[in-house]
């Protein structure tokens, strides 16, 4: 216990006289570092909330799972896009035949 509490104040009194000269990593403030990092960490979940808006990822858990083979997975996102194209499609057409 004694040799733990010895060491941790000898390396607390090293870093305290080497924290002077030690400068940070990419050489900028530790104000400057947080904003970063904090930026940084918001753009990641910004992005994930993004994909998962955009793709519609299914969340439900069913009370069975599926057995072997019958996994269908989709993109319920793109399939919507995808009958939204479609339908605007056709009501073009029926326009033009008119």
């Amino acid at each position: 216990m004694h040799t733990v509490l010895i060491c941790l104040l000898i390396s607390f009194y090293l870093f305290s006289r080497l924290q002077k000269s030690v400068k940070m990593p990419a050489g900028v403030s530790w104000p400057r570092y947080i904003r970063m990092f904090g930026a940084s960490v918001l753009s990641m979940f910004l992005g994930a909330q993004v994909v998962h808006q955009y793709y519609l990822p299914d969340l439900s858990i069913p009370e069975l799972p599926p057995k072997p083979g019958e996994l269908q997975t989709e993109l319920r996102g793109y399939k919507v896009r995808e009958e939204a194209t479609a339908a605007l499609q056709q009501f073009k057409a029926e326009q033009k035949v008119d």
